[in-house]
């Protein structure tokens, strides 16, 4: 019994800092980069700030509301794709820092 009760601790002891991670933690796996294939240009793209901020920007100006790209549909995602390649940071005034 004193096995039994000893391997269920120390399994415990393992187990616990991996459910019980830090909220910093969570939050830098958060912000990992995300990479989308553009189907039409054959080209992939990071996600980061400055694809946001000009995902924002299409959002506006095609009048929708913004969500999740990630969340998007698939058609949504390349319709984005295929206006981004027309717009450049410089035309966007996206500071490039």
């Amino acid at each position: 019994m004193y096995r039994y009760l000893t391997a269920a601790l120390f399994a415990t002891a393992l187990i616990i800092p991996i459910t019980v991670t830090p909220p910093a933690l969570q939050a830098a796996n958060d912000h990992r980069v995300r990479t989308y294939h553009d189907r039409e240009h054959n080209d992939d793209h990071q996600w980061n700030d400055h694809e946001d901020r000009a995902y924002r920007m299409w959002a506006k100006e095609n009048h929708r509301k913004y969500r999740d790209f990630a969340k998007l549909k698939e058609n949504d995602q390349q319709a984005y794709w295929a206006w981004r390649h027309n717009h450049s940071d410089a035309e966007l005034k996206i500071d490039i820092r």
